[in-house]
């Protein structure tokens, strides 16, 4: 039998693993399953930007480009930076990638060594932990609080850094929480990083996905230091509903950005050319499409807000996203309690119950660093999420 290395074997199975295949068991079935668990956009990709793709293979643009990412594309997200963001990037400070985690990893890979800690506010997106631990490095967790709406303070940054901490695993908005950190909290952080030389990676793919007025900030913006010590990680698949076609890209420091391209020419190379041909027609072309997907969004945030309001009566909490498109609930005062099968002891417990009594499907909040929460998407038809919350509520109610 072939013997695995520490690194592919500590890397930890999908949680949701089990639960996603009884999904699809029960869908195959003929069973209607309402999916709260989907952590992508039901729209799909604007024609504009898959009419680029037709157009690209057409004209023969299916050779290889240059293992960084296509100029012309390279040129485009740092337009994209000044026109949204207010930085001013170079394309030799760009990386394309195939999606977000690709990033995610490449940014890791390049800046933490063995034995380094990294910090991750929790909850947390799955990925981090993996990825950091992936690279002998060691997750450090800040608890964040209902109370404060799942934000990491300065004074708690400042508290878990020790001097092996390496970086810092930013993400605003967040998933799975919908935080969305204003402009003071950012700035709070980054004298905190600035005053210990903390490389921070700021994971903004959530970027377009902000309500009530709100908009982003970037930690990069703070200051020509912060920006310094900042790796951006971005791209267009909650943006743009392209989270199939895999394209992601970062920006860095000009020596950072160097290394990574470098390593990516031979972990990967450059991202399908083709990919890269629709993202371009994705950041400069009609931006229509997205606006209006963001509104369509709102929607479904206050429609599910409006009927958690109803619920606290049953038990149910929840705290209000800013961002992206999902909510925690809040369910622990249901363990303890049992349905005909089993004692709910934990959200994994309450999301598997859940899905055989209810056919509904949510993801179990334990795999992102919160057991008393189930993470709810509104990524789903208005028809759908009434229907799917009232079922959350009546298998609650069923609970003795």
């Amino acid at each position: 039998m072939i013997k695995l290395t520490k690194r592919v074997g500590g890397i930890a199975p999908s949680m949701t693993l089990a639960m996603s295949a009884k999904s699809a068991e029960m869908k195959a079935a003929g069973e209607k399953v309402i999916n709260f668990g989907v952590g992508e956009p039901d729209f799909n990709t604007p024609a504009n930007i898959i009419q680029a793709a037709k157009d690209a293979m057409d004209k023969g643009y299916t050779k290889y480009v240059a293992a960084a990412g296509l100029p012309a594309l390279k040129k485009a997200v740092c337009e994209k930076f000044k026109r949204d963001n207010g930085l001013d990037y170079k394309p030799s400070q760009i990386v394309i990638c195939n999606g977000g985690k690709h990033a995610i990893f490449n940014a890791v890979a390049a800046v933490v060594e063995e034995g380094d800690e990294v910090i991750i506010p929790s909850p947390y997106w799955l990925t981090y932990p993996e990825v950091v631990r992936f690279f002998g490095a060691v997750p450090r967790y800040v608890a964040t609080t209902r109370e404060n709406g799942f934000k990491m303070t300065a004074e708690q940054l400042e508290a878990a850094i020790t001097p092996k901490t390496a970086m810092l695993i930013f993400n605003s908005p967040c998933n799975p929480t919908g935080a969305v950190y204003s402009e003071d909290e950012i700035k709070a952080i980054a004298a905190v990083c600035e005053r210990h030389n903390l490389c921070v990676l700021s994971d903004e793919m959530y970027e377009k996905l902000v309500y009530d007025g709100l908009s982003h900030y970037s930690i990069a913006q703070v200051s020509p230091r912060m920006k310094e010590l900042t790796i951006i990680v971005n791209g267009a698949s909650k943006s743009y509903a392209m989270t199939g076609w895999r394209l992601g890209y970062l920006a860095a420091a000009e020596h950072v950005a160097k290394a990574i391209g470098s390593f990516q020419s031979h972990a990967t190379s450059n991202v399908n050319t083709i990919t890269q041909y629709a993202g371009l027609a994705a950041l400069e072309g009609d931006q229509q499409p997205m606006y209006d997907m963001v509104e369509a969004f709102a929607a479904r945030r206050e429609k599910m807000m409006e009927i958690l309001e109803g619920y606290r009566g049953v038990g149910l909490d929840y705290v209000r996203p800013e961002g992206a498109f999902y909510v925690m609930l809040v369910v622990d005062k249901f363990y303890g309690r049992s349905n005909s099968r089993k004692k709910i002891e934990g959200s994994m417990d309450f999301a598997m119950e859940l899905l055989a009594d209810e056919k509904v499907a949510a993801t179990p909040g334990v795999c992102f660093g919160d057991d008393e929460c189930i993470r709810l998407s509104y990524a789903l038809s208005l028809e759908e999420m009434e229907e799917g919350l009232e079922r959350i509520k009546r298998f609650c109610l069923s609970l003795k």
